[in-house]
């Protein structure tokens, strides 16, 4: 009987490790990022600082919020977080929309095309999913609006969604770190340091929705 047990705890642990990690990570990704980047110097700075601020460090804490190793407000009610997680989630989106705006400006006063490169078809894809997915939570506060699904299919629903959302997020800050303007501005080590660090917060995030949240939420026939 004592060996599940310490499985269990030794399971906790990790989980309990990877979040702290997950935590550390995001912030100093974004710092990092604002630390190249230099936001205020000029339009285009802010693109990058904004979007890592978006999907590394904002969306990053408010998927954690629920985590029952990790959170930051672990000991508050369920409802707090949940209010939390939304005012998380639409800050997070405010940032990603005027990120895209900042850089579709700065490419038309440069009269440079956008939307050419995978960095940014994909950024782009990302913010408009990013939307959708934040009216769609919508549905999880007012349930009553769809009835043809229960709360517990909306939760699941909406967590799967996340978390696909997250991973564009990530893949697209992994693109622009691809971009000539950051391989001329990190290089070496540090520059598969920094591309590790969103590498790692996906496979991080994606263990603690995956296996903290999911696994729980079943669909009833």
């Amino acid at each position: 009987m004592a060996e599940p047990s310490a499985e269990f705890w030794l399971y906790r642990i990790l989980r309990k490790a990877a979040g702290t990690a997950a935590h550390l990570l995001c912030l100093g990704f974004t710092v990092g990022i604002g630390v190249v980047s230099r936001p205020g110097t000029s339009l285009f700075s802010w693109h990058p600082f904004l979007m890592a601020l978006a999907f590394s460090f904002i969306m990053t804490q408010a998927i954690l919020l629920f985590s029952p190793e990790s959170s930051l407000i672990l000991s508050y009610s369920r409802k707090i977080k949940v209010r939390s997680h939304w005012l998380l989630q639409g800050l997070a989106t405010l940032c990603a929309i005027l990120g895209l705006a900042i850089i579709s400006y700065n490419k038309y006063l440069n009269d440079k095309p956008h939307f050419t490169s995978w960095h940014g078809l994909v950024g782009l894809a990302t913010v408009l999913y990013t939307c959708l997915q934040a009216i769609g939570g919508v549905t999880l506060l007012y349930p009553k609006l769809v009835r043809k699904w229960s709360l517990a299919k909306l939760k699941l629903y909406h967590a799967t969604s996340g978390l696909v959302g997250y991973l564009l997020g990530c893949t697209s800050l992994l693109l622009g770190m691809c971009s000539a303007w950051f391989t001329g501005a990190v290089s070496g080590v540090s520059w598969y340091l920094t591309i590790s660090c969103p590498v790692l917060l996906a496979l991080v995030l994606m263990n603690q929705i995956t296996n903290a949240y999911l696994r729980k939420k079943r669909i009833q026939p």
